[in-house]
Order: C-alpha cells, then sequence, then structure tokens
C-alpha cells in the first residue's frame, strides 16, 4: 500500500489507528466480494470490535491489474456490499 493510499484513507478520522488491520484484512480477509461496476476489483472485507465508531466491517477496496494490485481505499461499514462472493468459495 503506497504511503499516498495510506494518506488518502486515513483523511477520515475514523480509519487513524487501524493499520494493523488494513494490513490483516488484506492477508486474510473474511469475506471477498467483488465488484458491482468494475469486475477487476475486489473488496475485502474482516469484522471489528470496538472501532472508534463501533463494531463494524473494515472494507479493503483493491483493484487488479495485469500483473499488478493496488489499494483504491478502505473504509468501515456496517455490513457488505452486494455481489459475486470470490471468499470463501460457495
Amino acid at each position: 500500500m503506497t504511503a499516498e493510499r495510506l494518506a488518502h484513507i486515513f483523511e477520515h478520522p475514523e480509519m487513524r489507528g487501524l493499520e494493523s488491520a488494513l494490513t490483516e484484512t488484506l492477508r486474510n480477509p473474511t469475506l471477498v466480494i467483488e465488484s458491482r461496476t468494475d469486475p477487476s476489483t475486489e473488496l475485502n472485507y474482516r469484522f471489528y470490535l470496538g472501532t472508534k465508531v463501533g463494531d463494524k466491517w473494515l472494507c479493503v477496496v483493491v483493484k487488479y491489474a495485469r500483473q499488478d494490485a493496488f489499494v483504491l481505499t478502505a473504509y468501515l461499514t456496517d455490513r457488505p456490499k452486494r455481489g459475486e462472493q470470490i471468499w470463501p468459495i460457495k
């Protein structure tokens, strides 16, 4: 994850202090959903208790292009978005 992307994510005060959670979510997501608007983008989710805004899902959005991948953004949410579940495989 680039410094520029981290700066973008941490512009949101509720995301500050979640550096290790971002890494954990990327390395070991509980759920991965394919974006409904861009099939080359995946939404990686993991649930966290006691964030600054309560118990939430952390979503780390990753774009895949050719032989590269990069984080677009990350955010906290009440529930995962709808879409095709990639992981765990149904």
